[in-house]
């Protein structure tokens, strides 16, 4: 192959790994690009958003993640990209305006180290010989050294590793060679410490992904683990990749339930980002999300519609008199919205929920929570 097909090959292999972008908001889905490949969208540390050519430099990995269509025993189309061939791709990409930045993975081959040699190798042909100073977003290899991961976060804008799953015991049902303690956690709690404030490489986001649904992990198991990343290990960003059927072996749990239960996996995946960012943007505490009996997130609500139907007595909040905590709590309400009406009470009463521009059904679901007096 040449190198534009391999390109093409190997940035359509890479759409498995969402840890950059997908989810939030309509601005974070990707697209895909004129010529095929897959450009996606990420809102940058100041504010605001780029786009991002992301590939894979290799697709023949030696892991066996049993929910991974890259895994060692799978048949498919092989090849790789070079440090020297990545750098030229992208910086064409760049100067046509097609992307300006760029997410770099890989498959594992050979070791860890050489695996992250091949990814660092190409930052530093950007940063050192084209003097590319925009956004590079490193993925770390599990069982890499520390010292590669640092020399990945001394060339990344960003850096991700995969927890996959929240634990050892789901974790073993889709790998027998990686190890849950030495290959994942202690390098992300690596990267939380050396991102911390005040520490050398606190300008580099830390992000990593759940793959949901491929083993029997619950929702209640997976916020938990979400806690702890932005809580004790200065993660920024937690994303989730619903298990697609046919992507992984056969005998996985995630494979037979995708038999009986196409769509659930989906609307777990969709439960979960919100859940999200009611961690991240409305204060909720663990504690406060209602689960259905079994572990997960209630599938026919949304979380914040769910929690306010389980504490009756905190409602009806006051449009007019109410703290912005309070009106945060309320369904069809979102930070924005409640920003505004804050805003708004300062130059006197708001007579009407409308007049905030709010319709349609998050009106409706509003005002069975809101008294505007």
């Amino acid at each position: 192959m040449d190198t534009v097909e391999k390109l093409r090959v190997l940035s359509r292999d890479s759409r498995y790994d969402l840890a950059c972008a997908c989810g939030g908001s309509r601005q974070e889905h990707r697209r895909r690009g004129a010529d095929g490949r897959w450009l996606y969208p990420v809102v940058l540390p100041g504010g605001g958003y780029t786009v991002l050519l992301k590939t894979l430099l290799l697709n023949a990995c030696a892991n066996d993640c049993k929910y991974c269509p890259l895994r060692a025993e799978a048949g498919f189309r092989r090849c790789s990209l070079g440090p020297e061939e990545v750098a030229r791709l992208f910086m064409e990409y760049l100067r046509r305006r097609m992307a300006f930045g760029v997410f770099l993975s890989s498959a594992v081959t050979g070791n860890p180290d050489s695996t992250m040699e091949r990814i660092n190798g190409a930052a530093s042909i950007l940063r050192r010989k084209h003097g590319f100073k925009g956004y590079i977003h490193l993925k770390l290899i599990p069982g890499a050294s520390d010292a590669a991961m640092e020399e990945s976060l001394s060339l990344a804008s960003a850096v991700s590793l995969n927890i996959e799953t929240p634990g050892e015991r789901h974790f073993a049902t889709l790998s027998g060679k990686k190890d849950f303690a030495k290959d994942i956690i202690r390098p992300l709690g690596l990267m939380g410490r050396l991102t911390g404030r005040g520490m050398r490489y606190s300008r580099v986001k830390c992000t990593t992904q759940f793959i949901v649904g491929a083993a029997t992990e619950t929702d209640r198991e997976i916020i938990d683990y979400v806690y702890r990343l932005y809580g004790g290990m200065n993660f920024k960003r937690v994303y989730f990749s619903a298990y697609q059927k046919g992507a992984g072996a056969p005998d996985i749990p995630g494979e037979r339930r995708a038999e009986t239960l196409p769509n659930e996996v989906f609307i777990r995946e969709h439960r979960l980002y919100q859940a999200d960012f009611l961690a991240r943007r409305y204060g909720f505490t663990k504690d406060e999300f209602i689960f259905a009996p079994g572990g997960n997130l209630r599938l026919d609500k949304d979380p914040k519609e769910a929690w306010a139907e389980a504490h009756p007595e905190y409602f009806p909040v006051r449009l007019n008199t109410s703290a912005r905590e309070e009106l945060l709590r309320v369904p069809g309400l979102g930070p924005e919205t409640v920003k505004c009406i804050v805003a708004a009470r300062q130059g006197g009463k708001i007579r009407s929920p409308e007049d905030l521009g709010l319709k349609g059904k998050r009106l409706q679901k509003a005002m069975k929570y809101l008294v505007c007096e």
